[in-house]
């Protein structure tokens, strides 16, 4: 049945131009959507919340504050071609360290990965307050912030252009920059086809993960061997112009494929928070019973 909706997509799927941008939206929703039973009642009809907040790490790239905008955009990128080959370390630090070890500035290459990493496991420390003080709605909208963050970054991950020095162009065989503005356009492929949330989510099972960071680090080389295939449909990407062409089956297909794995991803990073969190003990000075007082 889910091959059969996903194939009634491919042939009716059109152009529907308009505001761009809303991809991290749909794609949330889908995540929460996703999610088993066993993730607590408040989190899985929070999806509108977790949405609302995935916006925050773009809105914070604010030029008027230059000083978050400088410390989060680069959260949102790591291009790979700059390490020559060298694997990605696990932790945030040793992967600083790295960069000085071979003269790049870290900031130059970007950070997403460990982006991920570290905030699913803040959110996995929020969950673990709420099994403790289940009723605190202060630690439940934390939650869905915090949650918020997680997908943001997951489905950053899920882009191959994010994960690349050829972010948004490459050069060509004459060496001249080909296909500027091709970034934007894979960012908007959600919205641009008009994926919706229940498409996306239909029939994904996500499973927690033992080994998060490891995960995370897969996860990446899989979205970072895609980036050829994704500059091959640099001439067909339909863009917010009436102008640009159709999306084709291929644009159709990678569009799909991405999406729900980034559906997938997401709702995955969320339930392994939520189940990590069993695990957690929590600092004895924390109180959080004097919300209600």
């Amino acid at each position: 049945m889910i091959r059969m909706v996903i194939a009634v997509f491919f042939l009716t799927v059109s152009p529907a131009f308009g505001w761009w941008g809303g991809g991290h939206d749909i794609l949330s929703m889908a995540a929460i959507d996703a999610l088993p039973q066993d993730v607590p009642k408040f989190f899985r009809d929070g999806g509108r919340a977790v949405a609302h907040a995935s916006y925050d790490p773009d809105v914070a790239k604010n030029r008027g504050t230059p000083v978050v905008r400088n410390a989060e955009r680069v959260e949102h990128y790591l291009d790979l071609e700059l390490l020559e080959g060298r694997p990605l370390p696990m932790e945030r630090f040793h992967y600083i360290a790295l960069c000085h070890e071979m003269g790049l500035r870290p900031e130059k290459v970007g950070f997403l990965p460990y982006a991920v990493g570290e905030w699913t496991e803040r959110l996995a420390v929020a969950f673990a307050e709420h099994r403790k003080w289940p009723n605190n709605a202060h630690i439940q909208n934390k939650c869905l912030v915090y949650a918020g963050y997680v997908t943001h970054y997951a489905q950053d991950l899920c882009q191959p252009l994010h994960l690349t020095a050829h972010a948004d162009g490459r050069p060509g065989e004459d060496g001249t920059m080909q296909h500027r503005g091709i970034h934007m356009k894979v960012d908007a492929l959600p919205e641009t086809l008009g994926l919706s949330r229940s498409l996306l989510s239909a029939g994904i099972a996500p499973t927690s993960v033992d080994s998060l960071m490891p995960t995370i680090m897969a996860q990446f080389s899989a979205g970072f061997r895609l980036v050829d295939e994704v500059y091959a449909l640099g001439d067909v990407l339909p863009g917010t112009d009436p102008q640009d062409p159709a999306p084709n089956e291929h644009v159709s297909a990678f569009a799909m494929e991405r999406s729900r794995e980034a559906v997938r991803f997401s709702a995955s990073l969320l339930l392994t928070a939520w189940r990590k969190s069993a695990e957690l003990d929590l600092p004895g000075w924390l109180d959080r019973s004097v919300d209600s007082k």
